[in-house]
């Protein structure tokens, strides 16, 4: 057996460390569809998530090892403050009788080729009100959004911009060295 299949004790200590968000994140979602955040839910989430892990052999979560937490604060208050103005803009569209608000399916690209950004950003984008992730595409990196309230090409930019500053936000504070090097590459860090 080759060394690159041999699984030592070491080489599985740290896959499992690697997948520890990822299988507390299954025992905490269990305990929310639940309700429950009782010793029982814990118990039962763990044997589902194992269950998950192990059945389903599902691809290993590669994380960056990289939080930088000023960046973190960065993009949860920049979140907040765009759920709000989202909500409002949203309201006001709804409320304003005299024209309709436009709607478009837009294409925006993304830099980075993580699976895991491109989820951030895809979940970012769909939660702000006014947006919602309609497809992706893996291959070529680029996320498709419907989006209402636009009005022409200046709004249709503005939407790909904002979506585009969402993954520069969360590679910020969640990218590994080598996502922020692409981002300087092409131009996006700012």
């Amino acid at each position: 057996m080759s060394p690159d299949f041999r699984h030592t004790p070491r080489s599985l200590a740290a896959q499992a460390w690697r997948q520890l968000p990822f299988f507390v994140w299954l025992v905490a979602l269990w305990m929310l569809l639940w309700g429950q955040f009782t010793w029982l839910a814990v118990l039962s989430g763990i044997v589902v998530a194992v269950f998950v892990t192990r059945i389903f052999r599902l691809p290993p979560v590669e994380l960056s090892g990289r939080v930088n937490l000023w960046h973190g604060l960065v993009f949860v208050l920049s979140f907040l403050v765009a759920l709000v103005h989202g909500s409002v803009l949203v309201a006001w569209q709804v409320l304003d009788w005299r024209r309709q608000p436009g709607t478009a399916i837009i294409a925006v690209p993304l830099v980075t080729d993580d699976d895991l950004i491109m989820t951030h950003v895809a979940v970012t984008a769909s939660l702000i009100p006014g947006s919602l992730i309609v497809d992706t595409d893996r291959d070529r990196r680029v996320l498709y959004l419907h989006v209402i309230g636009v009005h022409g090409a200046d709004d249709v930019e503005k939407q790909r911009r904002s979506v585009q500053d969402w993954e520069r936000r969360i590679v910020k504070a969640v990218g590994s060295r080598a996502q922020l090097a692409q981002f300087a590459q092409a131009g996006g860090p700012g």
